[in-house]
Formats: C-alpha cells, structure tokens, sequence
C-alpha cells in the first residue's frame, strides 16, 4: 500500500530535484517553509514532528534541501513532509504540503467496523504500524 497524503501524492515520488523546484516556487511567492517527520501516518495524525525550526525567511533552496537530507538521514524509515505557510492574511495558512521520504514498506491501514447501538454501523481506519512500539514501527 502506498501512502497518499498531500501534494502530488497520487504521482511517483519525487526527485530531489523536483523537491528543490517546489521549495524555490515557495520561496518565490515568501511562503515560510517547515519539514515534519513521523511513524505514525494516520489521516487523523495531524501532528508530525518538527524538524528543526520552521524556516522563514530563507531565500536559498539549497539550504532547506540540506535540512530535508539531514531529517531523511536521521529518520529513514519515517514518513518526511515539506509544508509551506502564506502568512499574507495575518494568519499561517498552509498552501503546500508533500512527502520528501517514505519507508521502504508501508503496512498501511485495516478499516475497522463497529456495531453501536440500534445495530448502527461505525467505521474507522487503523494503521498496522501502531501495533509495534512506537521507534520500531518500520
């Protein structure tokens, strides 16, 4: 199973090269860039990890590049993301998000269906990657 989460996320992944072009396309339009990482890839999961600071004000790709090697480095069997924020209506909104590391296998998720009360159907999803302890999951 194959994880599609974000920006471009249904397309191959991709290059370090392409990574690069994104983040030169946020920096164009001064957008604040920031990289997350976690094992725990659920929908729901909103909060990643953050690597490092948030990077604003950075007008060199090359320079986030190496915080995204550094993050893929640290964690390589972690799921990485780039997000970028607009700030320009007072309030960080994102208008990017996509993966820059993925492991090598996903387990992905199980739907798991509950009977409630009147016989009333619930549904969820769970990641098989969550039955492990958490920093041996992948």
């Amino acid at each position: 199973m194959r994880l599609t989460q974000g920006t471009f996320s249904f397309l191959p992944d991709l290059t370090d090269e392409q990574i690069k072009k994104q983040i030169e396309y946020a920096i164009s339009k001064n957008w604040a860039v920031s990289i997350e990482y976690t094992e725990d890839p659920h929908p729901r999961n909103a909060y990643w990890e953050l690597w490092g600071l948030p990077l604003f004000d950075i007008k060199d790709a090359a320079s986030i590049m190496f915080e995204v090697s550094a993050c893929r480095k640290a964690h390589p069997n972690f799921y990485a993301k780039i997000n970028a924020f607009d700030n320009t209506r007072g309030i960080e909104s994102c208008c990017l998000s996509f993966l820059v590391n993925r492991p090598a296998s996903e387990p992905g998720f199980v739907l798991v269906r509950t009977e409630g009360p009147g016989r009333n159907q619930a549904y969820g999803i769970h990641s098989y990657a969550t039955e492990k302890p958490e920093g041996s999951r992948y």
